[in-house]
């Protein structure tokens, strides 16, 4: 069997030319040892042990099980099944549809997921940052913030369910540009059928891409890649001239500060140098009094943009008939070409000076008059017209009230957020109550830590400390007050637990400070992205080969993967129990006796 880094490299390979067409990509899903990286890939996830709608999971893993797909496969017999769809709440109350396809799916789906990046990667524009490697929401907001510099108006794109409206044939005939395997998009539209079953009822789907599919991701970025595409071409039709002409009374001063300095390279009196510099820094302020460039100007317009999954947003250096005109050309390409419909009413044209909302984040551009010298020594508003990020008061109140961790009161007209215990928690030991609350914490601020204002999370976390000193003063039943004084350390405050070893040690109140993290501003958005595969240790697959029971020493017999959720799960003494706790691991390979007395109590 050839090894995947091999076969996926060669993929990608071929991919650097547009031209090439993939024919025999069918006969890679033979190979076990893509299964084997598949199967390391995927069994750390917690989902994988929700069973589908065949009542299987993740668990009983074993190598025989992929020799039968791989046979099914070879006669084109393998037929997914549906989905098991379950509704998760939302955070306006509505319900979201969730598909849970079967492991057995999950798996051929990353084989087919690992195949199609390797293809496509390449293919994909730069300005396209959802589900794809070494790209984040992140990538996206940091090219925002590069590139929108100057920008007037902004476009919100916004597609309606763009996931549950993907054409199937549409997609299949994206996909025939480059694959002309028949039995390989036959798969893939067996997946994209498969359907779903809820409540006992078998529905057929006919759009979409497949529910709660691995491959779900990387097919919606294969299908808007026509519209990156698209824009990007659009774009260099769009874009006119260099920069902007400067204003007359900007170009009449640096033609006056031109002179000055021409002709303080030349004197050679002390005296007279000292006058000069000092008419050129007088120069120099009464030019910043005056914009650079015209802000009209029929010659200069500039268009940028940015893409994460079906959201996207548009830059425009121009005037709103100009933004009418792209949004309605954006929107007939979508309807004409992708069979999609843009949204009017949250399709949003917006001036720069007002926020625009992207990706959680509400995004505008700084007027600002603060100057600095650059490298050569001019004086520059170094600051005006660069995009700025913000994240605000309603987005700090919708997570808290996700959270239930505040009510809003209000006296004499004004309204106080009050900090409230959480009912749901109350039970829980100290230590976990803890560690929740850091988790929000920290999940919080880490999202909106490239912020330009992140320091307005102080007020989000003073919520949420609050709320926990109140949570664990209902728990205990005394006042909130002496709370704070049991468990304050210092200027921290720290739970403290006992552990395995029975020493004493303390966990400590999230108190890091919300500073703005610019590391990830240094990173480039416009490097190609490394697509070199490697190969990984299988140690999974390693123990099912090594056919020895971790259990009961038996040698030299098939192997079942023994899974389970949560160590913390474990309760009792059993061997097996006592064996994954003291290894630490969520899953043993054992004899297929040994599987069957875990599963009934043995």
């Amino acid at each position: 069997m050839r090894n995947p880094a091999i076969v996926l490299n060669s993929l990608n390979e071929h991919s650097r030319n547009s031209d090439y067409k993939f024919e025999r990509l069918y006969r890679v899903l033979f190979n076990k040892e893509m299964y084997y990286t598949a199967y390391q890939n995927i069994y750390a996830k917690t989902g994988n042990m929700t069973a589908g709608s065949d009542g299987n999971t993740i668990d009983a893993m074993s190598l025989s099980r992929i020799d039968k797909l791989i046979d099914a496969l070879k006669d084109e017999t393998y037929q997914p099944a549906p989905s098991r769809r379950v509704y998760i709440l939302k955070k306006n109350g509505k319900k979201r549809p969730l598909g849970i396809p079967s492991f057995d799916d999950k798996l051929v789906q990353e084989v087919i997921r690992m195949i199609l990046e390797a293809i496509y990667e390449k293919q994909f524009e730069y300005n396209s940052h959802g589900f794809r490697p070494n790209r984040s929401c992140h990538t996206a907001l940091t090219q925002l913030q590069k590139a929108f510099t100057g920008a007037k108006w902004f476009i919100e794109g916004d597609i309606k369910g763009f996931f549950d409206n993907i054409n199937h044939e549409v997609l299949i005939n994206i996909l025939r540009e480059r694959i002309i395997d028949e039995r390989f998009i036959r798969l893939l539209r067996k997946f994209m059928n498969a359907g779903y079953v809820e409540e006992w009822v078998f529905y057929r789907t006919y759009s979409g891409t497949p529910q709660g599919g691995i491959i779900s991701p990387i097919l919606a970025n294969i299908y808007l890649d026509k519209l990156d595409k698209y824009v990007n071409e659009y774009i260099q039709n769009f874009n006119k001239g260099s920069k902007r002409k400067p204003t007359k009374e900007y170009e009449q001063l640096s033609y006056k500060l031109g002179r000055l300095r021409k002709k303080l390279k030349t004197e050679q009196e002390e005296q007279d140098r000292a006058e000069l510099i000092s008419y050129i820094k007088g120069f120099e302020k009464e030019r910043l009094l005056y914009p650079f460039g015209k802000s009209i100007d029929t010659d200069f317009r500039k268009l940028k943009y940015v893409r994460y999954a079906d959201d996207f947003l548009l830059g425009v250096i121009g005037n709103k008939t100009e933004c009418e005109q792209i949004k309605e050309d954006i929107k007939n390409f979508l309807n004409d070409k992708l069979m999609l419909e843009l949204s009017d009413e949250k399709t949003l044209i917006t001036h720069a000076n007002s926020p625009a909302k992207f990706l959680g984040y509400d995004v505008s551009v700084r007027k600002c008059n603060l100057t600095k010298r650059d490298k050569a020594g001019k004086l520059k508003r170094d600051y005006n017209n660069r995009v700025e990020l913000k994240v605000t008061k309603e987005t700090m109140w919708k997570k808290l009230t996700e959270y239930n961790v505040v009510t809003i009161t209000t006296h004499n007209g004004t309204e106080t957020w009050k900090p409230t215990s959480r009912s749901l928690v109350v039970n829980n030991d100290d230590l976990e109550i803890l560690d929740l609350y850091n988790a929000q914490i920290r999940g919080f601020y880490s999202y909106y830590s490239i912020a330009n204002n992140s320091a307005q999370i102080h007020s989000f976390n003073y919520i949420m400390q609050y709320s926990f000193f109140k949570t664990l003063a209902k728990k205990h039943r005394i006042s909130a007050r002496k709370i704070i004084a049991k468990y304050r350390c210092d200027k921290n405050i720290a739970v403290r637990y006992t552990d395995k070893k029975g020493e004493t040690k303390m966990r400590f109140l999230y108190n890091g400070g919300f500073r703005r993290k610019t590391e990830i501003l240094s990173a480039s958005c416009d490097n190609h992205p490394r697509m070199l595969y490697t190969k990984t240790t299988t140690s999974l697959i390693d123990r099912l080969k090594a056919r020895e029971c971790e259990l009961c020493g038996d040698n030299d017999v098939p192997l079942d993967m023994h899974h389970i959720k949560k160590l913390k799960d474990l309760k009792g003494q059993e061997p097996w129990k006592v064996l994954m706790h003291a290894r630490k691991r969520k899953t043993m390979a054992v004899c297929q006796p040994c599987h069957k007395k875990i599963h009934h109590g043995g």
